[in-house]
């Protein structure tokens, strides 16, 4: 039995906890600041809340001693405080982060960690990475890779289209910052919420449009390898304009706590959603211009017992398929490891990665 941290009990870091505790071969301590959320969680076999102001100088120091890994399911903003006392302890790391700048941080400690560092495990960042480069490494050359990716409601009812289904701090952060790309092979900055697209899947119209994080370290790794890469979020038509609305005419970019507060009194949180992946690879195989398509769509289910919406669903599972094969020593135990560089077949053969697998 392996003892894993897990810091921050909300909708994911719970769920984390609960899918790693029910396979019986890791225990887990479930760390957050407030009582009144662990309190409220159901009580679960080899999982123990703790609580601690994760912000605090040595406060987590005690806590993660003897743990195996810490997995950082905290907003954004709080990331690289985890991960330096993870650091400082020799414990692996990982995280669901899509906040450039933490991610950044993270690398810059891993040149000296005397333990694996992991960030971006989720599902964007994090899956999306490990399938478009499985993909791409088919191409005798590439051309365009297209990475597209959206937690939606199943039935949308309001103005939006949207409903809460993971951290408001996390979809305002990736609508405001400036994404990464490449494009006729350079590395550019492109805003948030322009270049927007419309596609349809199993008959259903969506658009996608520029969001910040969801290429991981992809770009660094097919740096002059790739005429043009991109990731965008998806949503149903009509999101991306009253978001612009919002952030841009109403200036809530500058005020982004009012936003998250109008945002979480306005919009239902539901279970009843679906998860779009769509990846599209374009490049030469043989002589030939081929393109390769991923597609696939997930729903909330009942998995090992827990109630998970596609998007609880979707991120654990990719976070503690990685966690799993650390544990299995089918990953390095030293450094930085890149989502990209873990194998697509190694992860959809996991236990948890299963999720993933085609139908």
């Amino acid at each position: 039995m392996k003892q894993i941290t897990v810091v921050g009990a909300g909708k994911i870091g719970s769920t984390i906890a609960a899918m790693l505790a029910a396979t019986g071969d890791y225990t887990v301590s479930l760390v957050d600041r407030s009582e009144t959320i662990l309190n409220a969680l159901p009580k679960r076999a080899g999982v123990t809340p703790r609580k601690a102001e994760i912000g605090a100088d040595g406060a987590l120091a005690p806590l993660i001693a003897d743990s195996f890994a810490v997995l950082s399911a905290v907003p954004f903003h709080m990331t690289t405080s985890v991960a330096s006392a993870a650091v400082a302890n020799g414990v692996h790391y990982l995280d669901l982060t899509e906040d450039v700048a933490s991610t950044r941080f993270v690398k810059s400690m891993a040149a000296t960690a005397r333990a694996a560092l992991i960030p971006q495990c989720g599902l964007a960042p994090g899956f999306i990475s490990i399938v478009a480069n499985d993909i791409a490494s088919q191409f005798d050359s590439l051309d365009s890779i297209r990475m597209r990716v959206g937690a939606l409601p199943q039935f949308p009812s309001n103005g939006l289209n949207y409903s809460l289904t993971w951290s408001t701090d996390g979809v305002i952060n990736e609508y405001c910052e400036p994404c990464e790309a490449i494009s006729d092979g350079q590395l550019v900055s492109v805003p948030p919420l322009e270049e927007r697209e419309e596609f349809s899947l199993d008959g259903v119209l969506y658009e996608a449009f520029n969001t910040s994080g969801g290429l991981g370290t992809l770009c660094e790794t097919l740096a002059d390898k790739v005429r043009r890469l991109n990731y965008k979020t998806v949503r149903y038509p009509g999101h991306a304009a009253i978001m612009k609305l919002l952030l841009h005419d109403l200036r809530l970019r500058a005020r982004r706590d009012l936003l998250k507060d109008i945002l979480e009194q306005a919009l239902p949180v539901t279970r009843q959603d679906v998860v779009v992946i769509f990846v599209t690879v374009s490049g030469m195989k043989g002589g030939r211009l081929v393109e390769e398509i991923y597609a696939k769509k997930i729903y909330n289910r009942t998995a090992d017992g827990i109630d998970c919406s596609a998007i609880q669903l979707t991120t654990a599972s990719a976070a503690c398929a990685v966690l799993d094969l650390l544990a299995e020593g089918q990953l390095p135990q030293q450094g930085l490891i890149k989502q990209e560089a873990i194998p697509l077949a190694t992860f959809l053969e996991n236990r948890f990665g299963a999720v993933y697998r085609p139908a």
